[in-house]
């Protein structure tokens, strides 16, 4: 059994060292992080009194659809997101730690969620992911097991939530960047943007799971929408406008982190 789990991680890291799949995968942080700036350019809209547009990544990709050229961006996106998920589902057999494994499990399965909802996008498609995370937890709420479903996830999407922040505030992204090669001015930098965009990104996730969470208990699936309803949470708040300002500049600081990542980032 040893020497099969040797020659299973001895074949993905073989594969994981592909140079075309290293090419794809950081080219993927690049449009990992415009996805965040562009959805840190909605939230600040609606800050701001825009038009109450989805205030998720696929409120994010139909602003780039809207584009010239949009379209082509998106399709490369996706390409990226695929890239990055190949990835990870790689780095599942590299890793000899079940607590790596899981959240490369965790983060492959984001990345292909994110990459269909462009695909989603791509065909023209204007029904949200939170409205069909809504769809979903309106006929799950009809049960009493389905209530349990919801109640979990929102426990989970909470935990890892708070496990994002930990991270910012910590700065455990560092052990995955080549820090060594950076100059001092430069490390410095992608210290702030990693600790500002993980602490941000990790309010919303920890929101959005408490409001999973009440949508159980309150048999209210307006509140199971993700962080469309986190955001919408914070906008109802007697500070809402600075408060939605806040979430979007530490997006837009996590946006920038992931763009770094595409020349710093351990692939």
């Amino acid at each position: 059994m040893s020497s099969l789990s040797a020659r299973t991680r001895g074949a993905a890291s073989r594969a994981a060292d592909n140079s075309w799949l290293e090419r794809l995968t950081r080219a993927g942080f690049v449009g990992y992080g415009i996805l965040h700036l562009l959805f840190a350019y909605v939230i600040m809209k609606v800050a701001l009194g825009g038009p109450a547009a989805d205030r998720d990544q696929s409120g994010a990709m139909q602003q780039i659809a809207d584009e010239p050229f949009g379209a082509a961006l998106i399709g490369a996106i996706v390409v990226g997101l695929v890239a990055m998920a190949v990835w990870q589902v790689l780095e599942i057999f590299r890793e000899r730690r079940l607590t790596e494994r899981a959240a490369s499990a965790g983060r492959a399965a984001f990345y292909l969620y994110l990459a269909f909802s462009g695909v989603k996008v791509l065909r023209g498609k204007k029904s949200s992911s939170a409205d069909t995370q809504q769809d979903t937890a309106a006929g799950l709420l009809a049960s009493d097991a389905g209530r349990v479903a919801v109640m979990t996830a929102g426990l989970i999407l909470a935990g890892i939530g708070v496990w994002l922040a930990i991270v910012g505030i910590t700065r455990r992204f560092e052990k995955h960047l080549h820090v060594s090669r950076m100059a001092a001015a430069t490390r410095r930098l992608v210290a702030r943007l990693g600790t500002v965009g993980f602490t941000a990104k990790g309010l919303a996730y920890a929101i959005a799971g408490i409001l999973f969470v009440v949508a159980a208990w309150r048999y209210d699936p307006e509140k199971a929408r993700g962080l469309d309803a986190a955001l919408r949470a914070l906008a109802d708040e007697s500070y809402g406008t600075w408060l939605l300002l806040v979430v979007a500049v530490g997006f837009t600081a996590y946006g920038l982190f992931a763009v770094t990542e595409a020349r710093y980032r351990k692939v």
